[in-house]
């Protein structure tokens, strides 16, 4: 190692030792399933903002579309508006989420139907399925960023990176909880916007603190004629083929709708909002979220564009061609500017490490939503009928958590070398059309029922599954060289599908499932447990707590179904 990859090693080391630390002590203050699931709903609002703020800004957001926007120009910083309107709509879905639930998606959505165990096993199939491939794809980009940083070659140093950050994530679920993991998550928020900050007043001084002169000197250095303009990547007209014109604008039309509606499904962010104690602190922790994420996607715009201007276009894609180091160069770039070598070594070693820590936050997220869903829905309430120890369900979701960890770094393993942009798609694409229509429609259709639900999950959850397993994602895409550009290599080539992103299609099949699974059923919707549903979510009266369910109240306050106390199914 030299000795910027010795710096860059021993910022990782401190942070690990100080989330260790965070960790024992969440340990120490876990005493039930509340603890452990929801950090004991001890967070304040601008806590859990911060917390919110660090589970969504993930490393896709700060490295990917830093890297998009350098290579791409206009087209790139399409996604930083992507995923802020996304933000807008997920808050107000997931406060009414937060006031009507308990722990995990499940509990909404089973909150108002009669038939619980089989819209819990479908929530379950679906929370686990997304955070899995949300998961491999962080796993996998940690072991690319980590040999890269630590100047590790090999497709080995990059399996044992996977291997180390996987047990880290599981260590932090399994033994910290919620507590835990929202501590790593606010620790990695405070560091991700201190380290944005620094390098967007770097880059705009470097200019002047003038916009005009970065962009038209990102413009010269791009090589490309419309680089400030639309069209670069996303939507392009295709002279002669007015198929394949088509084909484009509707794919970006598809990856836009994923982006904007598949976060209101992701299962680690609907968790989020049951750590507060009440409406109120939810509302607060809103507010601070949205602020914290618009001020960072508008600083991508300068990381993305300054990286251009001071990096180059020859030498981001020389390093990666996919552009997610260009946020890197660029602190290397900047720390030499301004203290030589060694100032380039030290903020390419704290931008590494914010990174890393980046990383560490989201997959411990997903972990802990995945393993909270398999106990707290599954074991909890399909396998013990909603009658389990505090304590089982608890050992439950830790065992989970193991499980869980050790299926994302096997398969983060085997595909440490593939190209896994499509994992990212596939996640919010399958939340979109899975998860969304089902909340959408429990929310505010009365008549949606249980058959309703199941239909919509795995209607809209097959589907997004099959047409990416059929699109050029997976197998056909070559560049004018020949090499591949999709999974499979080249020469393998079965796609049917012409477009990228599936959810075009598959969120309005999610919604047309969902519609007609409840239309065709014979089962009755429960007005009351539809009118207590409404209250709660709108008020959040009565919500977390077995009081203030009226007639439906069972153990934890889950719906018991009649008055007598027998179960629903």
């Amino acid at each position: 190692m030299t000795g910027g990859h010795l710096l860059t090693f021993g910022l990782f080391v401190v942070f690990i030792l100080i989330t260790l630390g965070v960790t024992f002590w969440a340990r120490a203050n876990t005493r039930n399933a509340t603890d452990f699931y929801a950090g004991g709903r001890a967070f304040s609002g601008p806590q859990n903002g911060l917390a919110l703020a660090g589970d969504y800004m993930s490393a896709a957001s700060f490295l990917g579309i830093a890297g998009i926007i350098a290579l791409s120009g206009y087209d790139g910083f399409l996604y930083s508006i992507g995923f802020l309107v996304a933000w807008l709509l997920t808050l107000l879905l997931v406060e009414l989420m937060r006031n009507a639930g308990r722990f995990t998606m499940a509990d909404v959505l089973s909150h108002r139907v009669r038939r619980q165990p089989k819209v819990r096993t479908a929530a379950v199939v679906s929370t686990v399925t997304v955070s899995v491939f949300y998961l491999l794809a962080q796993m996998v980009g940690a072991g690319a960023l980590v040999s890269l940083l630590l100047g590790l070659e090999g497709g080995t140093a990059r399996a044992v990176t996977i291997i180390v950050v996987g047990a880290m994530m599981v260590f932090y679920v399994s033994f910290g909880g919620m507590k835990g993991t929202t501590w790593v998550q606010i620790i990695k928020a405070v560091l991700l916007m201190g380290g944005t900050i620094v390098l967007t007043a770097l880059v705009l001084g470097r200019f002047g603190f003038n916009l005009s002169d970065m962009l038209g000197e990102a413009a010269r250095a791009s090589g490309q004629e419309n680089f400030l303009n639309a069209g670069n990547r996303y939507g392009r007209e295709i002279e002669g083929d007015p198929v394949a014109t088509i084909i484009n604008k509707l794919d970006f039309i598809s990856l836009a709708l994923a982006l904007v509606l598949g976060t209101a499904g992701l299962p680690h962010i609907v968790s989020r909002f049951f750590t507060v104690p009440d409406a109120r602190a939810a509302r607060t922790s809103v507010n601070w979220a949205i602020g914290l994420v618009g001020v960072f996607y508008l600083m991508t715009l300068a990381l993305g564009f300054g990286a251009t201007a001071l990096v180059g276009h020859e030498r981001i894609t020389a390093q990666d061609p996919s552009g997610n180091t260009a946020a890197l160069q660029l602190a290397h770039v900047l720390g030499e500017h301004i203290g030589g070598p060694v100032g380039g070594d030290l903020l390419l070693a704290f931008i590494g490490a914010v990174a890393f820590a980046t990383i560490l936050a989201v997959v411990s997220g997903l972990v802990m939503a995945a393993s909270t869903s398999l106990a707290h829905d599954y074991f909890g309430h399909v396998l013990m009928f909603g009658r389990p120890r505090e304590s089982q369900e608890v050992g439950v979701a830790r065992v989970s958590a193991f499980v869980i960890g050790l299926f994302a770094v096997v398969l983060a393993v085997v595909a440490r070398n593939q190209n896994v942009a499509f994992l990212v798609a596939l996640a919010f694409a399958m939340a979109a059309s899975a998860n969304l229509p089902a909340i959408v429609l429990s929310l505010f259709w009365k008549r949606f029922n249980s058959t309703g639900v199941v239909a919509g999950i795995y209607g809209g959850l097959s589907s997004s599954l099959l047409l990416v397993f059929l699109s050029p994602v997976v197998s056909g895409k070559v560049d004018a060289k020949g090499n591949s550009l999709s999974l499979f290599p080249a020469g393998i080539d079965f796609h049917l599908f012409p477009m990228e992103n599936p959810g075009l299609f598959s969120i309005p099949i999610g919604f047309l499932c969902a519609y007609l699974g409840t239309r065709l059923s014979t089962e009755k919707a429960d007005q009351e447990r539809y009118d207590d549903l409404a209250v709660r979510s709108l008020t959040g009266t009565g919500s977390h707590t077995a009081e203030g369910t009226g007639r439906h109240a069972g153990q934890n306050g889950v719906p018991s179904g009649n008055s007598n106390g027998s179960r629903p199914w």
